[in-house]
């Protein structure tokens, strides 16, 4: 089944050159089925960008998904143009009446600010708490899942002595949880940050428990006993070369950034890096749509509480 999209963003004709099914909204609302209502809170700074890399997830599902864009209303975005902000996102003035089966917020290049000082802090807060009554089911990626941690149980971030910066094994530790189901026992994931939340944190809650980690690069994904909240620490989303962008970016700006790990071939950066993470990225996305979005949201979305 196709994912719904509006037919002007830019994303629509990137995902038709991949041979992914997207259904324009108009076509959409004349059909007699209820889509999975999916909120992308998208807080990164090459919007277009992420969310082609989402949606393109998004898509590897037999489901019918309607997105809609949020943007923080509080930020100026200087990476992507106003015009594309003011046409395809809503602010959550627009949107705080609606229900949604899903939400997903990414990540953003602030881990090393104080959680008070990102200039959108408290309107994301808002967001969270929203979601508490109008989401189904939640998933937090890398800086978006810090701060949700931190938002909810008061879990730190700690900064590291370097940029964690590459692409990681990580194991399974419950290959019994619905989220992980299918993937290998050994899986690769992307990471790209300054920070980290610990084990030892994570352990002391209860109500949270770790999916997969790694010895390198530490916990990778959680979730909460209710299956209602989910916390990647890396980037499973991310294409092909934007380790690679980001890294050459980094140079650029004279920053003493080490080559990505396990990425370039023979750390050969004239080399194509090799995406291994494109399968285990396709199973986690798939899984929580299909087991905690499709099979567990009510029918009639206003019965979300």
């Amino acid at each position: 089944m196709p994912i719904i999209i509006d037919d002007q963003l830019p994303a629509k004709h990137n995902l038709e050159l991949e041979n992914i099914f997207v259904m324009s909204d108009t076509r959409a609302y004349t059909q007699d089925i209820r889509p999975l209502k999916i909120l992308i809170v998208n807080l990164m700074p090459k919007k277009i960008e992420t969310e082609t890399q989402i949606l393109r997830l998004l898509s590897n599902s037999p489901l019918q998904i309607d997105v809609e864009l949020l943007q923080m209303s509080s930020h100026q975005s200087k990476n992507t143009s106003s015009e594309h902000i003011h046409k395809f996102y809503k602010t959550f003035s627009q949107i705080k009446d609606d229900k949604f089966d899903g939400m997903i917020v990414t990540g953003a290049p602030v881990e090393t600010l104080d959680y008070e000082k990102v200039d959108y802090w408290e309107e994301l807060c808002e967001v969270f708490d929203w979601a508490k009554s109008h989401v189904y089911s939640n998933l937090f990626i890398c800086w978006g899942a810090q701060a949700a941690l931190f938002h909810k149980y008061g879990i730190p971030k700690y900064l590291l002595n370097e940029k964690l910066f590459g692409v990681f094994e990580q194991r399974v530790k419950n290959p019994f949880h619905a989220l992980t189901r299918n993937l290998d026992d050994v899986f690769f994931m992307p990471h790209s940050r300054y920070t980290e939340v610990r084990t030892e944190d994570i352990e002391k809650e209860k109500d949270l428990e770790i999916l997969a980690d790694s010895d390198l690069s530490g916990v990778s994904i959680i979730a909460d006993k209710s299956c209602r909240y989910f916390y990647i620490l890396g980037h499973l989303e991310y294409d092909r070369v934007t380790l690679a962008n980001e890294y050459f970016r980094d140079k650029n700006k004279g920053l003493n950034t080490k080559l990505p790990f396990n990425y370039f071939p023979n750390d050969n950066t004239e080399k194509t890096p090799p995406l291994i993470w494109r399968q285990s990225a396709s199973v986690v996305f798939s899984n929580w749509l299909n087991y905690f979005v499709y099979q567990k949201t009510p029918y009639d979305i206003n019965k979300i509480k």
